[in-house]
């Protein structure tokens, strides 16, 4: 059932990835403007190493599924999901996976947005430890966050002076 559970996360990124990248389209031809890709390629590679290190980590070391531990990880990965889908559906045309600014544009302040600059990477951080330890691959789940904790940094940095958030 984990196999599954990573495969439909799979899926999922694949979903927002399409999303993404019609955004990104939409938001070229209305003047957006990018910053800081040179981080992107590397974020690519992190999360795809959660997944992929997720299902070796597991079949490799024979992770057990330990309910006490699962129960509440998939509980929190399945909330990382839906904070994640609603940061999406707020900011509409505007959300992407790279950072495009529109010009003249607002920031948003509705939604999640109300109480945190960054939600999504509220989702992508609680994710991060919690899909892995569904199955106690404590490997996989210190190895992202130690990764996607340095490349968040680069990213909040792009991000923040993109957005003019002092």
């Amino acid at each position: 059932m984990y196999y599954l559970l990573i495969l439909a996360v799979g899926v999922e990124r694949l979903a927002e990835l399409a999303v993404a990248n019609r955004n990104a389209r939409w938001a070229f031809a209305n003047g957006g403007m990018e910053f800081g890709h040179s981080h992107y390629p590397v974020m690519v590679g992190i999360h795809a190493a959660l997944l992929l290190n997720c299902v070796l980590e597991v079949g490799l070391l024979h992770r057990p599924f330990i309910p006490l531990l699962g129960w509440p990880m998939l509980a929190l990965a399945l909330l990382s999901q839906g904070l994640r889908w609603w940061c999406i559906a707020t900011l509409g045309k505007r959300w992407n996976t790279l950072v495009i600014v529109m010009p003249q544009a607002p920031l948003v302040r509705s939604g999640p947005y109300r109480w945190l600059h960054h939600p999504n990477y509220v989702a992508v951080v609680v994710e991060g430890f919690a899909l892995p330890l569904v199955h106690t691959a404590w490997l996989t789940a210190i190895g992202f966050t130690l990764a996607n904790a340095a490349v968040l940094r680069v990213r909040l940095r792009v991000e923040n002076a993109a957005l003019g958030y002092r």
